[in-house]
C-alpha cells in the first residue's frame, strides 16, 4: 500500500515527527558510560506514554523478527546495525549506538535513527562511517522532489556509501510510511536513477541509510531480531521521515520543531 496524505494529515505527521526527533535527542544526552540498553527502553516508554502517542515496535511482529519484539525502541551495538533488541547491557567507552524508534500519533507514523559514539574514546573508522550515512542521507533527501524516482533517491545514497568504500546491502532499506511504520514504496540503499515510484506530493519517506564497515552480509543474532554484521565489524545507521512537497523534500524528523 502506498498512501498520499492530504495536508491535514501532513501536520499530524509533522507533530510525530518532532516527537520522534526529541525523543532521540533527550536519549542521546541521557547515554552515557555505563548507561543500560533497558534504561533506555525504559525512558522511551515513558516519554512515549507522557506524549499521549503509541509506540510501533512494542507488538510488532514480522516475518524477519521471533515476534512480537516487545520493546519500544531498537538499541544496536557496534556489530548491530538493524533491529537492536534491548538487553541487559551496560553502554562502555568508545561503543558505537544506534537508536530507531518509531512513533505513532494522532494516526500517523514517524521513523528516525542516528548512530553515535559513546563517551570520550573517538575511533576514527567510526566516526567516518557514521558521518558517511549522514552524507548519503542528504544526498537521498536532496534529491527527493515531485516526479523523481525511488531509483533517482537509491542512487544517490549508494552513491555516497559506494564512494566512501562501503558494501551496500539492498535487503532492508528506506520505505513508505504514514498510517503504519512499514508500506510501500521500498527505498533501497543503492539503485539506477529515473526507475521505480514517481514520487507525488503528500508521500511521506522514511530514508534510512545503513553500512557495515567490510562486508555487505547480514547474520541474526541468537535474540531473533538484532542484525549483525556478519564478520564482526562496527555499523552505522542513519534515518529521517520526510514529507514530498510541491517544493521538494520536508524533514519531518529535526530536532526541536517546537514541541
Amino acid at each position: 500500500m502506498i498512501e498520499i496524505l492530504n495536508s491535514t494529515r501532513i501536520e499530524r505527521a509533522r507533530e510525530t515527527g518532532a516527537l520522534v526527533a526529541d525523543i532521540l535527542h533527550t536519549l542521546k544526552q541521557r547515554c552515557t558510560v555505563g548507561t543500560n540498553l533497558l534504561d533506555i527502553d525504559r525512558w522511551t516508554k515513558e516519554m512515549i506514554d507522557q506524549a499521549d502517542a503509541q509506540s510501533c515496535y512494542v507488538d510488532y511482529a514480522p516475518s524477519f523478527g521471533r515476534g512480537p519484539f516487545g520493546h519500544y525502541i531498537c538499541t544496536a551495538v557496534n556489530d548491530g546495525v538493524l533491529h537492536g533488541l534491548p538487553h541487559d547491557y551496560a553502554l562502555a567507552d568508545g561503543d558505537l549506538l544506534t537508536l530507531d524508534l518509531a512513533v505513532a500519533k494522532g494516526g500517523v507514523a514517524a521513523d528516525a535513527a542516528i548512530s553515535f559514539l559513546v563517551g570520550r574514546a573517538r575511533p576514527a573508522q567510526s566516526v567516518a562511517m557514521i558521518e558517511t550515512t549522514e552524507r548519503a542521507l542528504a544526498a537521498g533527501i536532496a534529491a527527493a522532489k515531485p516526479g523523481a524516482r525511488i531509483g533517482d533517491l537509491s542512487h544517490a545514497i549508494g552513491t555516497v556509501l559506494g564512494e566512501a568504500g562501503y558494501p551496500v546491502n539492498t535487503e532492508f532499506g528506506g520505505h513508505g510510511i504514514g498510517s503504519t511504520m512499514h508500506q510501500d514504496p521500498h527505498v533501497p540503499n543503492t539503485g539506477r536513477p529515473g526507475r521505480g515510484y514517481k514520487l507525488r506530493p503528500g508521500l511521506l519517506l522514511a530514508l534510512e541509510p545503513w553500512v557495515m564497515a567490510d562486508t555487505a552480509e547480514l547474520v541474526t543474532d541468537a535474540d531473533g531480531w538484532t542484525l549483525r554484521s556478519a564478520t564482526g565489524c562496527r555499523t552505522a545507521h542513519t534515518e529521517h521521515t520526510i514529507a514530498i512537497t510541491e517544493e521538494g523534500a520536508e524533514i519531518l524528523t529535526l530536532p526541536g520543531r517546537g514541541l
